[in-house]
């Protein structure tokens, strides 16, 4: 079941006939049903949004979406889009950090042209004090990201930090060369439908994989921080740092805009750092998908959205 919703709604993703409807009624103001998951479809509602996150007590990310972007000029219109965000949440006084993914920045074109356009992302973001996370895609680009990642860590780009994928076969090693680096790790589960040659496909066996890979985060990580909105994965990670006798200001958790909201407040109320990862803007179908496909008890809530609009 874990992985047949997972490749249920990766192929929903590519339905011409939901996309249409997502653009007409995904993101109409205020009762757009993408709205529960997607901040905005602009920088400025991204703030608005990021300013009430902040005001709860919670920390946060920003992302852009996008992704799989098939020209440099698609590319290089993402990095300048990436500028302007660094520039606008200076202004605004928001906290400083954001989220990117390669392929939005060119990675499937030309890999040259994508590090360059990393670069120019980083350079005002160090110069401002940002903290910048790549994210992880599926698993044909996982090495990439990691090589690439590692090219602007060995060039003293310091403020960065990666995803990885519990889910993904190979991702313990790839947590203990981060920890080796000194670099700030982001452990999800996984939200991509991936075959059984890389990735495991039964929750139960994911699960247990994120609880080993995160015993090896708080034992030797750097600041790591733990995404997921699974209660026992939660519980799981309290228990083991208290018998650790690791404090709270040594990680985070994080999870999604919109996203179990209790439990994130429950974990602010607790002292933990709670991180929300703030995805906006309009490309924001393909990433919506995978939420559903993360957790199909929320596609009767995009269900009835659309019903009402009718």
């Amino acid at each position: 079941m874990y992985a047949g919703a997972k490749a249920l709604f990766y192929a929903l993703s590519n339905s011409a006939l939901l996309k249409r409807l997502a653009s007409t009624y995904g993101m109409r103001s205020p009762g757009g049903f993408a709205r529960r998951f997607i901040a905005g479809e602009t920088i400025e509602e991204a703030i608005d949004a990021a300013r009430s996150i902040q005001a709860q007590g919670l920390l946060l990310t920003l992302d852009y979406l996008g992704e799989s972007v098939r020209t440099l000029e698609e590319a290089a219109a993402a990095t300048r889009e990436y500028g302007r965000l660094l520039e606008v949440i200076v202004v605004s006084g928001i906290e400083r950090n954001i989220s990117l993914k390669l392929t939005q920045l060119g990675a499937g074109v030309d890999r040259a042209t994508c590090v360059d356009n990393l670069r120019r992302i980083l350079e005002p973001a160090r110069k401002h004090g940002f903290f910048v996370r790549i994210d992880m895609e599926n698993s044909p680009w996982t090495q990439l990201t990691l090589d690439i990642f590692e090219t602007l860590w060995q060039q003293e780009y310091r403020n960065i930090g990666i995803a990885l994928q519990a889910a993904l076969l190979r991702t313990e090693q790839d947590v203990r060369r981060m920890n080796e680096l000194g670099a700030r790790v982001r452990l999800v589960k996984g939200a991509y439908k991936e075959p059984p040659t890389v990735a495991y496909q039964y929750k139960a066996d994911v699960d247990a994989a994120f609880i080993r890979l995160m015993r090896v985060l708080l034992d030797s990580g750097t600041y790591p921080a733990l995404g997921t909105h699974d209660q026992t994965l939660l519980e799981a990670t309290e228990k083991y740092a208290a018998k650790r006798g690791i404090t709270k200001d040594r990680f985070e958790f994080q999870m999604l805009y919109g996203i179990r909201r209790d439990l994130q407040a429950s974990l602010v109320k607790k002292g933990y750092r709670m991180r929300v990862y703030v995805p906006f803007g309009r490309k924001w179908f393909p990433y919506f998908m995978r939420r559903l496909g993360e957790r199909p008890a929320n596609l009767g809530f995009v269900i009835r959205a659309i019903l009402k609009e009718e």
